[in-house]
């Protein structure tokens, strides 16, 4: 599997694989995470124009999509329930979505993200066991609780070096 940044060519695919998640994850006990629209078309655009949505290809196809970038992210300033394990700058994951093409998709993904930054933070839905249970398996700890802007609460995970 190859990791890429996503470009506006891919924009069709992205949209479907997204879509296609979001009937998975509801058929699969969390119908509220994305709902019926997130992430709009209008997020995705964003993320590919600033060069933070990457693909996962197996044999020309994506096998998966994520946002990854080494940045704050503001929704991580206050954390409930728990602590970070550091406060040193760390990387992000957000809306990994897998098409199911390539087993352990998402997890090659997050390996590789960890990769590219020792000191890694995601959130998930209290619903979205799947990835919690990868999250834990790939190291990741549990930490508390954030809310997101919309004040919708997320479970935090860290894995540090």
């Amino acid at each position: 599997m190859l990791i890429r940044k996503a470009t506006f060519n891919d924009l069709p695919d992205i949209i479907q694989i997204y879509a296609s998640a979001r009937v998975f994850m509801a058929e699969n006990g969390n119908k509220d995470q994305w709902g019926s629209v997130y992430p709009p078309t209008t997020v995705i655009e964003s993320d590919i124009k600033n060069q933070k949505l990457y693909v996962c290809t197996e044999d020309d196809r994506i096998a998966c999509v994520f946002y990854f970038a080494v940045e704050a992210d503001p929704t991580y300033s206050i954390i409930h329930n728990g602590e970070w394990l550091n406060n040193a700058p760390y990387g992000v994951v957000h809306r990994v979505a897998s098409t199911h093409i390539v087993k352990g998709a998402a997890r090659f993904c997050l390996s590789w993200a960890f990769k590219q930054c020792d000191n890694l933070k995601i959130d998930t839905h209290r619903d979205n066991i799947p990835m919690q249970n990868l999250l834990t398996s790939l190291g990741f700890k549990y930490c508390g609780i954030i809310y997101l802007e919309s004040g919708d609460e997320r479970l935090a995970y860290h894995k540090d070096k």
